[in-house]
């Protein structure tokens, strides 16, 4: 017998599947929303965030911007720091956020510096060198006004204000640097170049220290320079790196090279010596400042003495010259140049019995009177004659025993050293410098004559200018004639290896050299082109070197030039609290 139950419809069981499903379904549905909310508010917060943090370095910037302005004007004052810390952004964005400094007050900046310049190592990409610097930090804060979420950020920034001593280089260049050498050289200092480096010898070339260019560091010679490419080998021991700061002289506001060379001017009526330029003038960084006019000689004191003019020691008619330690009726040839000279000529060993044994009435109160508490150990020397078709020139003669805080040379004029200087133990060889005193020549051109030479044969042919093994202590700071193509004809500068310039036959005789080669602008005398050797000139044997000295700031040469440069240290996030 079959017994038959009665059917169940599933009409409920479906129901409560449905629900659960549904539940299911808003469950996931309200996480995935909550999720997107939450996701939602995160992005928006960091977007928030990340804004403001922009805005905070901005903020800092603009106090840097100002900070960094006076500083290359030479007007930075750290005792006044709300001159910079009232200083954010103002543009249409800036609108949107608010600006405190770590007090709280509105519309600041935090900043802080040393009181004053302390030397130190450098930062950044300038490790290895040392400066003047003021140490100095800037902390700017933003707030969003524009969010829903009490969101602000702050950014630091640490870093440096400082002096760089130009005669830290073995080479600086603030033009294209040019260095083909055709015997085998060691560059034993540091290399930079504002512009671009082409490098492409004819023998081994190396480089022992940092090499950095504002440009490029090519291997091959410039576009302009007709000499065949050589195959020596090039070596770089350090780091050798493309697009570096450049490092300019704080000249008014243009500091391209031809501005540079107002360093040697003397300076505009009415310019002040504590102008930004005036400040950089050799003619106002000077202690003594020869004149040669048509009718005598002036010397006088530097800014330091207010230009007071001092008497001369010799009897008028006694000399070309009332002060005994400058000639002005010498003259010779330049080969180089295919001009006679018009020479003011300065003898050292003169010069050092001048300043310690002044004749009786002549000299010795004024003597006396600039010695007193300052160190005699700067010369400007100008020739204001009319030269004609000579060449306006200063030649150093007798320079092997400096007097005893040093000396530096400079003048507008092409610049002439006759024989060692600074140099009072020529025997001792290349790298003891420990006798030497802080020198340095500045000039339109540095030739070098050995105490061979006669002005006689200066017109002479090559085979009679014979010289002898010259040592030179000093470093160089002067112009050159750049490589050019004038008028269809490709010409070379003559490079590093020829940045100072000969004329005698040096085949076979040393020229060493201690000491810093600085290149800031193109000549204005002396302005013809570099012809290669076995014409006015064969080349010496060049023992050069870095002068170590000059890691030392005490043992710089007197008036040396400071380039002035922001070097970044540190950029930071840090609490907004």
């Amino acid at each position: 017998m079959r017994v038959l139950f009665p059917k169940v419809q599933p009409k409920g069981y479906t129901i409560w599947l449905v629900m659960i499903m549904a539940a299911l379904s808003l469950s996931l549905f309200a996480g995935a929303a909550k999720w997107a909310a939450q996701s939602t508010v995160i992005n928006e917060r960091n977007n928030t965030y990340v804004k403001a943090v922009a805005a905070a370095e901005a903020a800092s910037e603009v106090s840097i911007a100002y900070m960094t302005r006076d500083f290359l004007k030479q007007s930075f004052d750290p005792t006044h720091l709300e001159n910079y810390s009232t200083k954010v952004p103002t543009n249409e964005w800036a609108t949107h956020y608010e600006f405190r400094d770590s007090d709280g007050n509105l519309n600041r900046t935090q900043v802080s510096t040393t009181k004053s310049m302390m030397m130190t190592n450098l930062d950044s990409q300038f490790t290895g060198l040392y400066g003047l610097a003021y140490g100095c930090l800037v902390r700017g804060k933003a707030k969003s006004l524009d969010s829903r979420y009490d969101i602000k950020a702050a950014v630091q920034q640490d870093f440096q204000l400082a002096t760089i001593p130009v005669f830290q280089f073995a080479i600086f260049y603030a033009m294209d640097l040019e260095i083909n050498p055709g015997a085998n050289m060691n560059i034993t200092g540091k290399v930079h170049g504002n512009a671009n480096i082409y490098t492409r010898p004819g023998a081994a070339l190396a480089y022992l220290d940092d090499v950095g260019a504002t440009g490029r560091i090519y291997t091959n010679r410039a576009p302009d320079d007709p000499t065949p490419p050589g195959n020596g080998t090039i070596t770089f021991s350090k780091q050798h790196t493309d697009g570096v700061s450049s490092l300019m002289l704080p000249i008014a506001t243009n500091n391209n090279p031809a501005a540079v060379q107002g360093i040697l001017d003397v300076p505009p009526f009415g310019e002040s010596p504590l102008s930004t330029t005036g400040s950089e003038r050799y003619y106002n960084k000077c202690d003594l400042i020869v004149t040669t006019t048509a009718t005598n000689v002036i010397v006088k004191a530097g800014d330091w003495d207010g230009f007071t003019t001092l008497t001369p020691d010799l009897n008028p008619g006694t000399t070309n010259a009332a002060f005994s330690f400058i000639a002005t009726n010498t003259t010779f040839y330049d080969a180089r140049e295919g001009k006679n000279t018009l020479l003011t000529e300065v003898d050292v060993t003169k010069l050092n019995s001048w300043l310690t044994n002044a004749a009786t009435g002549k000299g010795e109160n004024d003597l006396a009177k600039i010695k007193m508490g300052h160190n005699i150990n700067s010369l400007y020397v100008n020739d204001l004659r009319n030269a004609g078709s000579k060449l306006p020139a200063v030649r150093i003669v007798n320079g092997r025993y400096l007097p005893p805080s040093g000396l530096t040379v400079a003048t507008p004029l092409p610049l002439y050293v006759k024989g060692h200087f600074n140099a009072p133990d020529v025997t001792v060889g290349l790298t003891n410098t420990a006798s030497t005193k802080p020198a340095s020549l500045l000039a339109d051109s540095i030739t070098i004559l050995s105490d061979n030479w006669s002005d006689a044969s200066g017109a002479g042919a090559l085979s009679t200018r014979n010289p002898v093994n010259t040592t030179v202590n000093a470093a160089f700071l002067a112009g050159i004639v750049q490589t050019t193509n004038a008028a269809g004809t490709k010409h070379y500068s003559g490079g590093v290896e020829n940045f100072p310039r000969f004329l005698e036959n040096w085949s076979g005789v040393s020229f060493t050299y201690n000491g810093s080669m600085v290149v800031m602008f193109p000549s204005r005398y002396a302005t013809n082109f570099w012809v290669q050797t076995g014409t006015y000139y064969n080349a010496p044997t060049r023992k050069w070197a870095f002068d170590l000295n000059f890691l030392d700031y005490t043992k710089l040469p007197p008036a040396t030039p400071q380039v002035r440069k922001l070097v970044r240290s540190k950029w930071s996030v840090v609490s907004a609290d």
